[in-house]
């Protein structure tokens, strides 16, 4: 008995129609996207027209397509949110990624898979979402291995994982840094970022322990690395981080880990990628030269130091070594290099970081738009490669479908049946008077040449068998039925929709804790009757409706003490309390070292209301 096959599933970021192509045409099994509200990306929205579209042209390769409806909602607001769920459910999207449990209330007929914000970290949360009716959880960024291994044992619910790109540095839907400094909120879709601005660590007392330091800015996910080590921990979603990034940055992302994924794939039994079709590529994908603050596994492997990225929170880009020799207007570098006129650098020299522009290279000489900040000894990036930049601009990327055709001759007409690796087909027929062929192997030989010509579909034809040679047909007439047969076989794969899972939510699920917390939103009354329902005893006032101050406004499994050298556990040098700040925004510093946890606590004095 052959055993069933695992899917495994790439999931690409789609900032519009474009992006969504892109990512598809270069591998994407799936892709995620948002409507015009209620994304966690605000800037981030699609037209229903636009996703109808996207959809009909994912399916052909049964691409799924999961709309994102994951900020959390406010009563006034349901009533507009459940039209939207309902419209993206016609337009046919395959899965809504949410956050606010009202969406689960409502019963809508669509698979849902649980947002990265409701915050799922442990197995408790993971097997109570499961018995609620999600079909997939995505889960908190900041898990390790064991932590990811333990969710798998206690649900059967299919695992995603981000893999690529930036990381939150709180807790997903556990942070409200944003609202601290404004009325933008990354639970509504409009988070600020604060966490990449510069800050000082202070004490009680007012000394500055550091100055001007990106202390919440950690480096961006690359696990390319891992990827059979997650696949083994339980994991069949991999999803790439962007729905703000450009064509490029899914291009050449989404090709690396298509290639990531292949390599395990097709040395393993027991896996399959879980949409058809071959990428063709004309580049080498390479995502150090895509967007990056450099590359880290964060708490993939445990809670370590060497994950943030103190001194900017930009892209740096990818190292190319140290300054060696400078005069005026020009400089050199230790070892060989592929720098060109129009790539981008960065220069890191101590605390002081700049950039600028290569104008020319002539040799081992290397002429900038500017000298300033670039000395002997300082280190080199290039976070702009103009050539490749261009390889990737003007690639012609193509996705194919593997398919095959019988051809068949006799004196009444032609019969020609196109069928695509899944089984689906289409069968032409002219009834016509043929006459006998002069030379059978050529008329087999121009048979296949007409058949074969598939170029400008999706459809590559692998195999063509004929039968009655003997037969003359017009190459013309045979290439007019491939056509139409490939037309219409296009049609039926167009309108195929990827199975889903569809579950109920199971009343006698109990919610694992007897207070759903203010850090939990609960801002609507079905929310509210969901945990209910679900043994919940209290429900606090979501922190999302009120003042900050002196409340947590992050939860982080990333600690400045560990990132500095001092981890309470490890005698430190540093006692008392610590505070960061940024301009008039001030945050008390907690550390739980039994959980090995960092805790952000609001005390700014405008926000003392």
């Amino acid at each position: 008995m052959t055993k069933q096959r695992r899917s495994i599933e790439l999931l690409a970021p789609a900032r519009d129609v474009a992006c969504a192509r892109v990512a598809i045409d270069c591998g994407a099994d799936a892709i995620y996207m948002g409507a015009s509200a209620f994304g966690a990306r605000k800037s981030a929205g699609n037209t229903l027209e636009d996703i109808a579209s996207v959809v009909e042209y994912a399916h052909r390769y049964g691409v799924r397509v999961h709309a994102t409806m994951n900020t959390v909602l406010y009563d006034d607001e349901l009533a507009a949110a459940e039209r939207q769920a309902r419209a993206l459910i016609d337009a046919g999207v395959d899965a809504l990624i949410i956050q606010d449990m009202a969406l689960r209330a409502m019963n809508l007929p669509i698979e849902l898979h649980a947002s990265t914000q409701v915050g799922i970290a442990s197995a408790e949360d993971a097997l109570f979402y499961e018995q609620c009716g999600f079909s997939r959880l995505i889960l908190e960024r900041a898990l390790s291995l064991e932590q990811i291994r333990s969710i798998r044992k206690a649900t059967t619910a299919e695992l995603e994982c981000f893999i690529h790109g930036a990381i939150c540095v709180g807790h997903s839907g556990r942070c409200f840094l944003s609202r601290t400094t404004s009325q933008r909120s990354g639970n509504r879709g409009e988070c600020s970022q604060p966490c990449r601005l510069p800050y000082d660590l202070v004490d009680s007392s007012g000394r500055k322990i550091l100055s001007g330091k990106h202390l919440l800015s950690v480096r961006d996910f690359n696990l390319s690395a891992s990827l059979e080590e997650l696949i083994d921990a339980g994991v069949s979603s991999f999803k790439i981080e962007g729905r703000l990034k450009d064509e490029n940055y899914v291009r050449n992302v989404v090709s690396h880990y298509r290639r990531q994924l292949d390599s395990i794939i097709h040395r393993r039994n027991d896996l399959q990628p879980s949409s058809v079709g071959r990428s063709i590529v004309d580049f080498t994908p390479n995502p150090d030269k895509s967007f990056t603050r450099g590359a880290s596994d964060y708490m993939l492997y445990g809670k370590r130091a060497g994950v943030a990225s103190f001194d900017t929170p930009k892209s740096v880009g990818e190292y190319i070594g140290k300054v060696k020799s400078c005069t005026k207007t020009s400089f050199t570098i230790n070892g060989r290099h592929d720098l060109s006129a129009g790539d981008g650098i960065c220069i890191i020299n101590g605390e002081k970081i700049v950039g600028t522009n290569i104008n020319i290279v002539e040799d081992e000489r290397i002429i900038p738009n500017r000298m300033d900040g670039i000395v002997a000894g300082a280190d080199l990036y290039r976070n702009y490669d103009h050539r490749f930049t261009l390889s990737l601009t003007r690639s012609r990327t193509r996705r194919i479908i593997d398919a095959t055709a019988s051809l068949t001759l006799h004196a009444e007409g032609i019969e020609l049946t196109i069928g695509d690796c899944q089984g689906n087909s289409t069968t032409m027929k002219r009834t016509l008077s043929l006459e006998p062929s002069s030379n059978p192997q050529k008329m087999a030989d121009a048979a296949t040449r007409a058949i074969t010509k598939s170029g400008g579909t999706i459809f590559e034809i692998t195999d063509v068998t004929i039968s009655g040679s003997e037969w003359f047909a017009p190459a013309s007439i045979l290439s007019d039925m491939r056509r139409e047969a490939l037309e219409q076989l296009t049609t039926i794969r167009s309108g195929l929709k990827p199975s889903q899972k569809i579950l109920a939510d199971n009343d006698e699920a109990r919610f694992p804790r007897s207070v759903v917390s203010r850090y939990e939103n609960v801002t609507n009354h079905l929310s509210r009757e969901f945990y209910l329902r679900h043994g919940a005893e209290e429900i606090e006032q979501p922190l999302e409706a009120q003042s900050t101050y002196g409340e947590r406004v992050m939860l982080s499994s990333y600690c400045i003490r560990r990132e500095i050298g001092e981890c309470l556990r490890e005698h430190p040098t540093l006692r008392g309390d610590l505070y960061i700040e940024h301009g008039t925004s001030r945050y008390k510093l907690s550390f739980d070292c039994e959980r090995c946890l960092m805790s952000l606590y609001d005390h700014t004095e405008q926000n003392r209301r």
